[in-house]
């Protein structure tokens, strides 16, 4: 192992804003002293997945080198700006096999800098099918030069044969109580820190989102109003939906003035620089993925909301109809990962329920 590496691995300095995942950042420092072709970090990239995609890669990248050089390579690999480092990210909601491909042009390609390249695969577990074929063939037959990570929430059937190629790194929940610790450390105050934790299901990212957001126990008493106001009618679960669509683009805006901000940020470094360009195409990518995984997180916090909203009237009245109705939200809450049209999703669900009350 390099002096460079050992030094990192005393300060990980390359996973300094990942918390909570003491054993995957152990697992993949370790790693990076003699890695393998494939990695899979399985996890809400809320969790860290991503950053620790790019520390790693900033280990990879610096081991041999000293001084200066070290700390260059480690800089640009962290903030995905390394010629050796290429980020693929899906740019609609599925990992398509135009990007199969050009996963494929970049594994061909020599380093640039030094021996080694780390490529980046974010949302493999939203692959199509047609693409998954190349990218397993990439997978077991791959460069020498070339290092996989590829970023996954969970692994449904149809990646399970890419999956058993890699070195799978699990990245769970963190616990609400290190989560509150953090944004109380950040500013913001115990009871905030403390309803964004406990709302954010153990998504870091998602927490220091919903700590800035006013609003937040608004939609969950909107979601609470949901069972009693379903009354058959088309209208009404029009109506409600609409509702809900409208707080959940509410809940983007803090997201939306992050991103502004972090574009404003990077324009100002490729003004100072002159670096043109200059990972302005994947900072915009992954905003577009941000936005779609906040929507996909207040559905699920408004259907956590709504199952406890039914529960509670389970244990009131004891009545066994109710869970049909709590059925009917599970199975909502499983066909997210498919990404569904947020619409017809929850028309149906709302309808679904309706028809539940009737009986």
């Amino acid at each position: 192992m390099s002096a460079v590496l050992t030094a990192d691995h005393e300060q990980p300095g390359a996973f300094a804003s990942i918390i909570g995942q003491e054993a995957a950042i152990k697992r993949l420092t370790a790693a990076a002293a003699a890695p393998v072709h494939a990695y899979l970090l399985k996890g809400r990239q809320g969790n860290g997945t991503y950053a620790a995609a790019l520390g790693f890669a900033a280990l990879v990248l610096s081991d041999g080198l000293d001084g200066v050089a070290a700390v260059r390579a480690r800089r640009l690999a962290i903030e995905a700006l390394h010629p050796d480092v290429v980020v693929i990210e899906p740019e609609g909601a599925a990992l398509r096999v135009e990007e199969a491909t050009e996963i494929l042009r970049a594994a061909q390609l020599s380093p640039v800098e030094g021996p080694r390249k780390v490529i980046v695969v974010v949302g493999v577990d939203l692959i199509q099918e047609a693409a998954v074929g190349r990218l397993l063939k990439l997978i077991e037959e791959p460069p020498a030069s070339t290092i996989f990570v590829l970023l996954a929430e969970h692994v449904p059937p149809e990646i399970i044969t890419i999956a058993s190629r890699c070195v799978t790194v699990e990245f769970g929940s963190v616990a609400p109580q290190v989560i509150t610790a953090l944004l109380v450390a950040e500013g913001a105050s115990p009871k905030r820190a403390k309803i964004a934790a406990d709302a954010s299901g153990g998504d870091v990212d998602r927490a220091r989102l919903l700590s800035t957001d006013e609003a937040v126990a608004v939609r969950a008493e909107l979601w609470r109003s949901i069972p009693p106001r379903l009354d058959g009618r088309g209208v009404t679960v029009w109506e409600l939906v609409n509702q809900v669509r409208e707080s959940m683009d509410g809940a983007q805006e803090p997201l939306v003035a992050r991103q502004e901000s972090e574009l404003v940020e990077l324009e100002a470094r490729i003004e100072r620089t002159g670096e043109r360009g200059a990972g302005r195409a994947a900072l915009v990518a992954r905003h577009k993925r941000e936005i779609r995984r906040l929507r996909i997180d207040e559905l699920r916090f408004g259907l956590a909301t709504l199952a406890r909203t039914y529960r509670d009237q389970l244990v009131e009245s004891h009545d066994g109809q109710l869970l049909g109705a709590l059925d009917a939200i599970q199975q909502t809450a499983e066909a997210l990962v498919r990404n569904p049209n947020e619409v017809l999703l929850l028309q149906a669900l709302l309808l679904d329920l309706g028809a539940e009350r009737r009986r």
